[in-house]
């Protein structure tokens, strides 16, 4: 077939030669060089050619994309991995054993009643409801040298004991400072000096996007290390709280609850508390309370042995575009007043329904958790300024905070409870309070071991009386339980007041 063509190619010449030589190129292009046996020589040096050309057109692109590093998280977690405790809680659950056999579920409504009205202490016959020990398992870091640690509060929640272990395998047994249910921030005491701590920083300067770094103590494998980014700021969570989450795609599982969340400065700026599951575990989203509202509640409650919360009295809801353009507002953006409390420090003010919060002390507001946790960490008394928008235009408005109705809800706990006789730890109840059950006086039980616990006092039972004798103050209860070797209490518990028999010993 070579010599058919070379003798074909000498009879043709001009246009007939340059045609079939375009031919020729087409057999190769198409696959047919090794059946034909044509061209090969002629054809490599336009494909060299090619080449060179895509290697000339594709370096440039490939030295326009460095390799992005990641970051190192070492030192950080070698710094601060010392200061990152491990909590482990023991406490006494009530098992339904107190409860005659009436053939009920636990599910039953009628379950319910008889377990209320047959009495803690077993009236009628009944044996004392049995306690089954149980057991968990949380986080925290250390803040100062001399023992404070930061933990969550519903780690140490119903605690009767509280121990802390060190990455150095130090052990200690932990005082509960205080507890704060409201923010869900716990401070505990370990006696030991020149402890290592953490460093704390502002999430206030966080940006979204940003890395972090969890390190805490998932299933009960100390010092675990997790990364992710910031999410979200600010997050409203549908639990009530006025506590501005930071949201993380950090892997957050059960026993990370309490552990620091660090940015890569090594600074502390949010304490990890919550998890959106549907099984249980990490699927994605978690969450951390902010540094700033962790370290004024621990201020409040190791100088004060509780916390307050300011008020304005007011229901706000958040603007969308739509009510944005009907208040004329420029953007969507403020608290909107739906409603205002009657001689609240909103009303005395002059807040009216309508009106839209737009900055609080030169501060905007983007939303109305903006609002409520910023007044909610402003003093009793304190003179705020705000910026409303009201008939299309802004005013000033000056108001005097309040205090919060429920601001008493953290619990002192700086008596040892397990230490104690009766083992309550206690609080005096707010004029409002004392409203709402219709009582005067009266403490409200917000810890219980001991044997109380064993007698089936409950937290959240509000203490009316001992031996028939009113009692209003944490030092009258000492008092009574002084010398006394049994005591009937009487306990408003719901809607019913029932007597509980104590046994001291």
């Amino acid at each position: 077939m070579a010599a058919i063509a070379r003798r074909l190619a000498r009879f043709f010449t001009g246009e007939i030669a340059l045609k079939l030589k375009l031919i020729v190129r087409s057999l190769v292009a198409a696959g047919f060089v090794t059946a034909l046996g044509l061209g090969v020589n002629f054809y490599e040096p336009i494909a060299a050619h090619a080449r060179t050309a895509d290697v000339a057109q594709t370096a440039p692109t490939a030295a326009a994309q460095p390799a992005v590093a990641l970051p190192d998280f070492a030192k950080l977690v070698e710094q601060n991995g010392p200061a990152v405790v491990n909590i482990s809680v023991t406490g006494n659950m009530k098992t339904s054993a107190a409860v005659p056999d009436l053939g009920l579920s636990p599910d039953d409504p009628m379950f319910e009643f008889f377990r209320r009205f047959q009495g803690p202490q077993g009236q009628r016959g009944m044996q004392p409801q049995p306690q089954t020990p149980t057991h968990g398992i949380g986080s925290g870091f250390i803040v100062s040298a001399d023992g404070l640690v930061l933990t969550n509060a519903h780690v140490v929640q119903d605690a009767s004991e509280v121990n802390v272990k060190l990455t150095d395998r130090r052990e200690y047994k932990a005082k509960v400072l205080g507890v704060d249910a409201q923010s869900d921030i716990a401070v505990l005491k370990i006696e030991a000096k020149n402890l290592p701590t953490v460093r704390l920083g502002k999430a206030d300067d966080v940006r979204v996007g940003e890395w972090v770094v969890a390190i805490g103590s998932p299933f009960g494998f100390e010092n675990t290390v997790t990364s992710g980014i910031v999410s979200a700021k600010a997050r409203a969570l549908p639990d009530g709280s006025s506590v501005p989450f930071l949201q993380t795609d950090v892997a957050v599982n059960p026993g990370n609850s309490g552990g620091p969340l660090f940015n890569l400065k090594g600074e502390v700026i949010g304490i990890n508390s919550q998890i959106y599951s549907r099984s249980g575990g990490y699927q994605g989203v978690s969450f951390a309370i902010p540094i700033e509202t962790a370290v004024n509640v621990k201020d409040q409650l190791v100088q004060h042995g509780k916390v307050t919360r300011g008020r304005l009295g007011v229901t706000i809801q958040e603007v969308n575009q739509s009510l944005a353009g009907s208040f004329g507002l420029p953007k969507a953006g403020g608290a909107l007043v739906s409603s205002v409390e009657d001689g609240s420090p909103a009303a005395k003010a002059g807040l009216k329904p309508g009106d839209v919060v737009l900055k609080i002390d030169g501060i905007e507001i983007g939303s109305s958790l903006d609002l409520s946790s910023r007044v909610s960490t402003m003093k009793p008394g304190t003179a705020a300024k705000l910026e409303v928008w009201r008939d299309r235009k802004p005013r000033d408005v000056t108001v005097s905070v309040g205090e919060a109705p429920g601001a008493k809800v953290a619990s002192s706990g700086k008596a040892d409870l397990a230490g104690t006789r009766l083992g309550v730890a206690v609080r005096g109840l707010s004029a409002d309070e004392q409203k709402e059950a219709s009582i005067q006086g009266g403490l409200m039980v917000e810890q219980v071991a001991g044997a109380a616990a064993r007698a089936g006092i409950r937290a959240g039972d509000i203490i009316l009386a001992v031996n028939g004798k009113s009692i209003k103050s944490a030092d009258e209860l000492k008092a009574a339980t002084k010398e006394a070797k049994t005591m009937a209490l009487l306990v408003k518990r719901n809607d019913a007041r029932i007597f509980v028999p104590v046994e001291l010993g």
